[in-house]
This record gives structure tokens, C-alpha cells and sequence, in this order.
């Protein structure tokens, strides 16, 4: 009997242990999968694809008529395709007669092809697009160019100094992101958007479209403004994020304008103009954020922007967000004061560009000013 009530105890303490070693298992098995759960959750929403047609690329003007092409939510990643100038017509062999002739084809209107509008799910006025740039994979064609000075002077940092026209073609090594200047130089590729917007803000003093008065007809994509647009913001790469206020329902996310590479001022006119197999964004409705103006963030550093006609005020609204920006953040509270002896001492304000009618300038505040 008592060797039987052994045998008994042996055969429960053994169940018990298997028991217990199934729930510890199935207890890491759910933690795994709860692990995987959450990566999933983190690299975001849905995944979409916008490829770059006539019908879903619009020429130098951006219409908040215009019916969106995409329907997203919050959190999802569209891969976008663009266009080269005027519709895909600026292309390897054009002759400069024939961009001039372009240029002047759309009254008004910019030179850029931007792809979209993008409607995304519960954005509405007064909250924030948060656009994070995931990939940019660049087509091997690209080209610079100035117009002819002497039709265009007002055109270019040396517009009257330069009275003909030049244009330069390039084969972009996509693989090695290098472009040839001429043997001797060579150019890393840094692609960018030049031209990434929501839709327009009806307070934006441009003129619309055919001298139209409605607030909400089309405007240029030449000017940059609260809404983003024709930035040309060469901090704007892979891995960086951009903060844009939302003026219309939907928030209507436009790219074009791609740029594989531009020096800061794009002096000339254009950069290393180019278009894009795929630019990755990830759309983001942020109901928590109000700005006034667009905001960015890289791995490296705040940045701040500002606009005008005139340069000299364009730097006061660069000055002015980036105050704010100091002001505004909790890391290490600041008065307006400070802020702005920070902004003095630490804030390095560039001249985003001169060629834009409404000239940028914006001023980078280094992360590593705030100890972690």
C-alpha cells in the first residue's frame, strides 16, 4: 500500500510539473506574440500605393477642388510616385527654347508636378499633418538648369548676370546615390521633396488661379507657405519628420518637385532636379499639436521656417517660430527671453532659398543642447 501511495504521489507531482511547464511555455509564447503584436503595431497602419499618372499628377497648381486620388487613415504609409517638370515634359534632351516655352505655357503656375491630394481620414482644420519621410528611391534621371537671364531677370541669385540660359543633364548612379558633375567632381545624392504640401490655407495672400477671388480657388505651387508647399528645405530627407498645420478637411497631403540634391539658397533656380520611383510617407492626424507654421524634426536637430517676399522679414517669422519652438518645449523650461538668447547662441538660421518669389529661411536648433 504504501509503495502504491508512492507511485500515486509520483504520477500527480509529475502531471503538476507538466502542467506547469505547459502554462510557463504558453506564458512565453504569448508574451512572444504579444511582442509581435506590438512591433506590428508600431511600424504603423495600412500600406498604400500612389503611382504618378496624368490623372493623379497635377501641373503647378494646387486646387483644394481637385478630388483626391487616395483615401488613408491616420497612421498609414502611402509609397507615392512623381513626375518630372510640366507633366513629365522636362526630360533627357529638352532644349532650353523649349523649357522657356513651358515656363510660359501655364500662366501663373509653377513648373512642378506634385502627385496627390491625399485625403486622409479625420483631419480637420486647425490640427496638425505630421508626415514622416520613410524612403525615397530616386529615378537616374536628372537635370539643373537657370533660364536665359536677360528674359528672366528677376529669375536666379545672378538672373541679370547670367543672360543665357545653361542646362545640365544627368545619370545618377542610384545604387551608389552619386551623381558625375564633370570628371573630377562628384555629387553624394541627398534626395528630398522640394514641394510637399497640405492643402491651401484660404488666407494665403497668393493670387489664385485666373485672378479668381474665391479663397478656395487653386494656388501656385510656386510659393512656399503655412501649408508647406514649395519648401525647398533640404533638410527635409529620409528619416526626418514634418509637422504641417491643416487649413481644409481631409488635409490634402500633395509631394512633387523631388530633388536629389540642393545646396542651400538654390541660387540658380533649380537644384539637382529629379523625380522618385517611390517616396515613402507616413500620414498622421495630430489633434494634440496647434502651429501656426510647419515644423520639423530629425534625428539631430528642431527646425524652425519662415517665409516672405522679402528676405529680411522671412528671417523675423524664422526667428520668431524658433523662439516659440524654445519657449514652447518642456525638456527645460525657458522664458521668452531666454529663448530668444538661446535662439542667439545656439540656433543656426540658413537661407533655404532665394528663387521661390516668397524667399525661406530656416533656423536649426540642436538636440544636444538638452542633456538627456
Amino acid at each position: 500500500m504504501a509503495q502504491l501511495r508512492t507511485k500515486k504521489r509520483l504520477v500527480i507531482l509529475v502531471a503538476v510539473l507538466a502542467l506547469l511547464g505547459s502554462a510557463a511555455f504558453y506564458a512565453v509564447a504569448q508574451q512572444a506574440g504579444d511582442a509581435k503584436k506590438t512591433q506590428a503595431a508600431a511600424a504603423g497602419g495600412k500600406r498604400h500605393t500612389l503611382a504618378a499618372k496624368l490623372e493623379t499628377v497635377q501641373w503647378g497648381w494646387l486646387d483644394p477642388k481637385e478630388p483626391p486620388k487616395l483615401t488613408v487613415d491616420s497612421g498609414d504609409t502611402v509609397s507615392i510616385e512623381t513626375m518630372m517638370h510640366a507633366h513629365g515634359k522636362v526630360k533627357p534632351g529638352i532644349t532650353m527654347d523649349e523649357i522657356v516655352a513651358l515656363r510660359k505655357a501655364n500662366p501663373g503656375g509653377g513648373p512642378h508636378s506634385v502627385t496627390g491630394p491625399i485625403y486622409v481620414n479625420g483631419a480637420e482644420p486647425g490640427d496638425v499633418m505630421e508626415i514622416k519621410i520613410v524612403r525615397i528611391v530616386p529615378k537616374a534621371f536628372a537635370i539643373n538648369f537657370n533660364l536665359p537671364g536677360k528674359d528672366f531677370p528677376t529669375i536666379g541669385a545672378l538672373g541679370p548676370e547670367m543672360p543665357d540660359g545653361f542646362i545640365k543633364f544627368f545619370t545618377m548612379d542610384v545604387k551608389k546615390r552619386q551623381a558625375e558633375f564633370k570628371p573630377g567632381i562628384t555629387l553624394d545624392l541627398q534626395p528630398f521633396p522640394g514641394t510637399l504640401a497640405v492643402g491651401i490655407d484660404p488666407a494665403d495672400p497668393s493670387p489664385r488661379k485666373g485672378g479668381a477671388t474665391d479663397p478656395l480657388a487653386a494656388v501656385s505651387t510656386l510659393r512656399p507657405w503655412k501649408n508647406g508647399s514649395n519648401m525647398d528645405i533640404n533638410e527635409l530627407q529620409e528619416g526626418t519628420t514634418i509637422f504641417i498645420p491643416i487649413f481644409l478637411k481631409g488635409g490634402l497631403v500633395w509631394t512633387g518637385d523631388s530633388h536629389c540634391r540642393q545646396g542651400n539658397g538654390e541660387v540658380n533656380l533649380t537644384g539637382l532636379e529629379c523625380s522618385y520611383r517611390e517616396i515613402a510617407l507616413r500620414l498622421t492626424v495630430r489633434k494634440d499639436l496647434k502651429l501656426d507654421w510647419p515644423r520639423m524634426e530629425t534625428k539631430t536637430h528642431w527646425i524652425a521656417m519662415g517665409f516672405d517676399e522679402d528676405l529680411n522679414k522671412a528671417m523675423v517669422n524664422a526667428v520668431r517660430e524658433t523662439v516659440n519652438m524654445l519657449e514652447q518645449q518642456t525638456m527645460v523650461p525657458l522664458t521668452r527671453y531666454e529663448a530668444y538668447s538661446l535662439a542667439s547662441m545656439a540656433a543656426d538660421c540658413r537661407v533655404t532659398q532665394v528663387v521661390d518669389i516668397r524667399k525661406g529661411v530656416h533656423c536649426m536648433i540642436p538636440k544636444s543642447l538638452f542633456k538627456k
